[in-house]
């Protein structure tokens, strides 16, 4: 028999199995085409011997000889060319496989049930959606497509390339369906997310079958863990001691995944130490469902036991685990670590872990590192766009966050629901109402619907920006409203000085049935120290822990010196403070000293700048509003005291902005601002204004610093000031009754237009 070339480019060796080695690539002038040469050939009866002989080639894994034996074959039959097929599929070759059956048909060779399902499964697993949708049209003619192992198949399939509706058509349409199918289409479920659909699937088989194996099991749990469904979890594990299952290897580590994920890590852990073999997975589910019950700690010590115990190796999985328990300890060498021992491991580069990564390196701070990350990466999903935009959210790069979220949409990517929840923020931190609004109708026009996490998010950004109205109008309409949403009208409303409207939102929470946490407390007691409410921030205090048993923090005992602060007994907040159970930090020092502020107090203000000196915060606030405070007292000498200190530690005043916000354009001012293009008429209109209310009463803010010799001149509050000048431009740029919406720093002025 003359020798030709084969076709195929990847080669296995004869003793090793598809699964032990990666396919190996070998010269072309060495390959052979056994399908040119199958076409070439008369047909003639196909002999016996060649067929056994063939099928042991097959079966042994040589799949080289197995094409020899088919070339000498004269008339190969069905069961040839399907034992051809299956030799391809085994050895991962599916595109060759699809290529060889479309050459049986070519010659005439009727495909049976045999031969479907492994079509088919080769078009799954080479994506060839379109070749598999043919092969299902040929089975359909052929009435093969009734045959349970094609409907299997077929069902596997769809599922695998996304098309949920065909596999559940398929499925339907199945005259008969064993475990398999069952078993095939609860996964496509759970591939999907669609953890209620697997459920239900698995409860539809108990009650007409009547029985399941290991692997609907998996599944059935899978779907337990998508639900969160503990209890649910805990009556499969009843069926999985029932039936004997509890020493399956796969059955008790998605039971582990399921405890876990369910926030159940003590049966978890119980499972896990029970168990006789522990693989890979045992050991990253048990790692995975720590990290998910904030127990960084514990999965560190998993994972080194799983290294010195059981001598295993992490795998990839392993660390995408770790990663988030880096980012809940705040541990960046930790992260950095796991990051080199990544790349030693050459587990990069891989999407996933990279992710994980950039969330990490966000949360601890470093938003570069996450960046360099980034650009670096060959493929990005939109979860990978998320991570590296919440980064930059986290660390206050908001105008870094909006451009990405802007190159977003040029990528062959969509946003999703999260994308626009965690970029809504940004808008509100830097006052763009106005491009806020135009994300609000993004969402409206689009078909993100307004699930309750990206209604939460409308409502920050209108609130931050101003328009409590109208965050206020999108906080009715939510129809399954969480402890998030109650949390951002609160917050907003204290945000606007409505401290008693936000008072009685969380009485009407409570009405709800809405259980408040650590972020509720926050939101009310600043709303008691706005509103002046002294008792009921006392109240809402002390039911934290009794009531609630939440744990005050440090904001939280922030607000109540900032609300006892108010009464202007500094000894009682100075007593206050010495009897936390916390070390107190720069904010509640920060706190006291807004409060000496206020009550005209050097003495516990000096008291409050050397604590916050002390902790080496930063502090050029803390100097600016001392000096102050020393040169309306007519201490010259400390003033100048404090701004040599400032210089010798390399400490300058910053100058806020004031941004208001027009119809087609932002504009921002510092004090005595004169850049802008209608400089003359801002100041003309601020004379007007001057002339009709009269001279102002000077009341320094903690973010100016005045030079001595204009504190020495006047006290009033100077002309020229970023707010004023900020209002007059909208004045200038609006029509009557137009609202503008000036913001400078953390707070905000609405006014209306003068008629």
């Amino acid at each position: 028999m003359a020798t030709t070339h084969l076709s195929w480019t990847l080669y296995r060796p004869s003793h090793s199995h598809p699964s032990d080695r990666h396919p190996q690539r070998i010269p072309r002038r060495h390959q052979r085409n056994p399908i040119t040469r199958a076409v070439s050939k008369p047909l003639t009866p196909a002999d016996l011997s060649m067929t056994r002989t063939l099928c042991f080639h097959i079966n042994s894994g040589r799949l080289d000889d197995a094409l020899q034996v088919f070339d000498k074959m004269s008339q190969p039959d069905t069961f040839a060319w399907n034992l051809i097929i299956r030799g391809f599929t085994n050895a991962g070759l599916y595109e060759e496989a699809i290529e060889f059956y479309q050459k049986m048909e070519s010659f005439g060779v009727n495909a049976d049930n045999f031969t479907y399902p492994l079509v088919i499964k080769c078009c799954a697993e080479s994506g060839a959606m379109w070749e598999g949708m043919r092969v299902h049209s040929k089975a359909i003619k052929t009435r093969l497509c009734s045959d349970v192992y094609t409907g299997n198949a077929l069902v596997a399939m769809y599922g695998k390339l996304g098309s949920v509706e065909c596999s559940e058509k398929v499925f339907d349409e199945m005259p008969v369906r064993d475990l398999v199918s069952w078993n095939s289409m609860i996964s496509v479920c759970v591939v999907v997310g669609d953890g209620r659909g697997s459920l239900s699937l698995f409860r539809e088989m108990w009650a007409e079958r009547g029985e399941s194996d290991r692997l609907g099991i998996v599944g059935a749990l899978a779907g337990c863990s998508l639900v969160n469904c503990g209890k649910l979890g805990k009556e499969i594990h009843c069926h999985v001691v029932r039936f004997g299952f509890e020493s399956d290897v796969m059955v008790q580590t998605s039971l582990i995944n399921v405890y876990g994920k369910c926030r159940n890590v003590d049966f978890a852990e119980r499972l896990f130490d029970r168990m006789l073999n522990r693989s890979v997975a045992a050991w990253n589910a048990m790692i995975g469902g720590y990290v998910l019950n904030e127990k960084a700690v514990e999965a560190f010590d998993c994972w080194r036991k799983m290294r010195e115990v059981d001598n295993l190796d992490p795998v990839v999985v392993t660390m995408v685990n770790l990663v988030p328990a880096c980012s809940q300890l705040k541990d960046l060498l930790l992260g950095k670590s796991i990051h080199g021992a990544a790349i030693r491991k050459w587990f990069l580069p891989h999407m996933i872990l990279e992710t994980a990564l950039i969330d990490m390196y966000g949360k601890c701070g470093k938003w570069e590192l996450a960046e360099s990350i980034f650009v670096r990466m060959v493929d990005r999903s939109v979860t990978t766009w998320n991570a590296m935009i919440a980064a930059y959210v986290q660390n206050g790069c908001h105008w870094k966050a909006l451009n990405m979220f802007c190159d977003l949409f040029y990528q062959s990517l969509r946003p999703d629901a999260f994308t626009i929840s965690i970029i809504l923020p940004s808008y509100a931190e830097v006052a763009s109402l106005r491009e806020g609004k135009q994300v609000h109708s993004f969402i409206t026009k689009s078909d993100y619907g307004f699930n309750t996490c990206i209604s939460n998010a409308i409502v920050y950004m209108y609130a931050k920006c101003g328009d409590i109205k109208t965050a206020r109008r999108i906080f009715d309409g939510i129809q399954s409203k969480d402890v998030v949403s109650w949390n951002t009208i609160i917050m907003g409303y204290a945000l606007h000085g409505c401290g008693r409207i936000a008072i009685d939102l969380f009485l009407a929470m409570q009405e709800e049935g809405i259980k408040p946490n650590a972020s509720t407390f926050f939101s009310l007691l600043s709303a008691c120290s706005i509103s002046g409410t002294i008792e009921e921030g006392w109240r809402y205090f002390n039911s934290m822990k009794q009531e609630y048993g939440i744990d005050p923090g440090i904001e939280h005992y922030s607000c109540m010196v900032d609300l006892l602060g108010r009464t202007g007994n500094l000894y009682q907040v100075k007593n206050f403070i010495w009897k936390m159970p916390l070390v107190p930090a720069a904010k509640i020092w920060g706190a006291l000293l807004r409060a000496s502020r206020n009550n005209g107090n050097i003495e516990f203000a000096e008291l409050a700048a050397e604590q916050i000196f002390s902790l080496g915060h930063d502090n050029t606030g803390c100097y600016v509003l001392l000096s102050n405070m020393y040169a309306e007292s007519g201490r010259w000498d400390d003033v100048e005291r404090i701004r040599c200190q400032m210089q010798n530690e390399g400490l300058r005043k910053v100058f806020k902005r004031s941004r208001v916000e027009l119809s087609s354009r932002t504009c921002s001012f510092v004090n005595g601002d004169t850049s802008h293009i209608e400089t003359s008429m801002i100041y003309d209109v601020l004379d007007i204004i001057y002339a009709q209310i009269g001279e102002s009463i000077y009341n320094p803010s903690e973010s100016e610093f005045i030079p001595i010799d204009v504190l020495k001149k006047r006290a009033s509050l100077p002309s020229t000031h970023s707010v004023r000048l900020a209002l007059c431009l909208g004045l200038i740029s609006s029509s009557v009754g137009t609202s503008i919406h000036i913001r400078k720093m953390l707070g905000f002025v609405r006014v209306a237009t003068m008629s």
